[in-house]
């Protein structure tokens, strides 16, 4: 499958079949895209693995350094991606999404050609989902402290220029109750409260440390106005 497909070119066929999967639970239906990154050695050892029906793990999507898709699990079927976590009020994540790879070993910056790709995929599973913007989020997102992916090195504002993802605007309160904000937003209200802050400036205020701030507090506050996870199809 060609990098940089349009949004109508999306892939339908299994060109690379896992075993790992099953039926989405309770007529579920795919309302989140969470990302991931592979912190594997390569695309194949990837694939290798998530293919595996030893390992029980899969996504719906890999996509390559070099910009290759590789579709493993149809879109209506249940990955086993997400694991542990929720978003929103959505505790079977697994059941409403669907989830892609990208070979990026955390630590480096993700390839012009995979990033296209990317694109040109989340346009077609937004279409046929319809899923919004905000319904595009980390790993890491849904389970703070366990998990960290896609990583600081990944450009979700580049996602968000193209209507692909969220960005907060710095104008929101600062003296707003930082938690309540983001549990509004999506981040899980049982989490470790330092855990979601770390999971929160990865995502979009990366390489920040230290104590709340006002910074974060007016982000967090914009996120929360604009994105509640209760707003829309993303928490359907």
């Amino acid at each position: 499958m060609a990098p940089g497909l349009a949004p109508d070119m999306a892939p339908r066929a299994l060109t690379h079949p896992s075993p790992n999967f099953g039926p989405r639970r309770g007529g579920a239906r795919p309302v989140l895209v969470v990302l991931h990154y592979t912190a594997m050695g390569d695309a194949q050892a990837a694939l290798d693995r998530l293919r595996d029906p030893t390992a029980e793990v899969s996504a719906h999507y890999l996509i390559a350094a070099d910009g290759t898709l590789c579709s493993l699990v149809a879109e209506e079927d249940r990955a086993w991606h997400a694991g542990a976590g929720a978003w929103g009020g959505i505790a079977d994540v697994n059941s409403n999404s669907i989830g892609i790879e990208l070979d990026n070993d955390g630590a480096s910056p993700f390839p012009a050609g995979l990033m296209t790709t990317l694109e040109g995929l989340l346009d077609g599973v937004m279409d046929r989902w319809g899923i919004g913007p905000a319904g595009i989020i980390a790993h890491s997102d849904m389970a703070p402290g366990r998990k960290s992916d896609p990583g600081t090195r990944f450009d979700w504002r580049r996602l968000a220029r193209g209507g692909r993802a969220v960005w907060p605007a710095p104008e929101g309160d600062p003296e707003i109750d930082l938690r309540a904000a983001l549990t509004r937003f999506g981040y899980p209200a049982d989490a470790d409260e330092a855990a979601v802050l770390q999971a929160f400036r990865d995502r979009f205020r990366p390489g920040r440390t230290g104590p709340a701030s006002a910074a974060d507090r007016a982000l967090a506050a914009d996120l929360a106005a604009r994105f509640p996870v209760d707003a829309g199809p993303a928490t359907a």
